[in-house]
């Protein structure tokens, strides 16, 4: 069991709020990991693994501009589909990662680049990872580091009203 994903899930399940997911590189791992947790069902929505660019912008709303300017590993890309996640899943928090998990470079971004964001009620963060190690090792650093995000992000969020 993962201790990001269970205190993600006891935090929310504490405010009674809901989350939802958009992931590129995690390829549906944070979902996986989320639903490991006993009583998420309470506080998990959904999610949609966004693996092609173009279910990017159709399926999660990126607007295709950015993707097509950017591409997929991009900090406003990341902001994009976690915010995405929220609105069309009708969450109070949506959850996003892409980046490249390797082994070769895509696009020009380097292996171990990724970016993973948490939007909420109050707006959108993002971190940009520069992660070491295999393409197991990048998927599991960032599905722990966009649930410590959210947990971060709730710990000093107002409670809803």
């Amino acid at each position: 069991m993962s201790v990001a994903a269970a205190a993600a899930v006891h935090q929310l399940v504490e405010r009674h709020e809901t989350m939802a997911t958009a992931e590129s590189l995690t390829g549906g791992l944070v979902a996986a990991t989320i639903v490991e947790i006993a009583g998420v069902s309470a506080v998990y929505r959904g999610g949609m693994v966004v693996y092609a660019t173009e279910l990017k912008a159709r399926l999660a709303g990126v607007p295709e501009g950015l993707l097509q300017e950017r591409g997929p590993v991009d900090r406003d890309v990341a902001a994009a589909l976690a915010a995405g996640a929220r609105e069309r899943c009708g969450a109070d928090w949506g959850l996003a990662t892409t980046g490249v998990a390797g082994p070769e470079p895509q696009d020009g971004k380097p292996v171990g680049l990724v970016y993973v964001a948490v939007a909420g009620p109050h707006g959108v963060e993002v971190r940009e990872l520069w992660l070491d190690g295999n393409r197991t090792a990048v998927r599991t650093e960032s599905v722990t580091a966009v649930l410590q995000l959210l947990t971060e992000l709730l710990r000093s969020a107002p409670a809803p009203v």
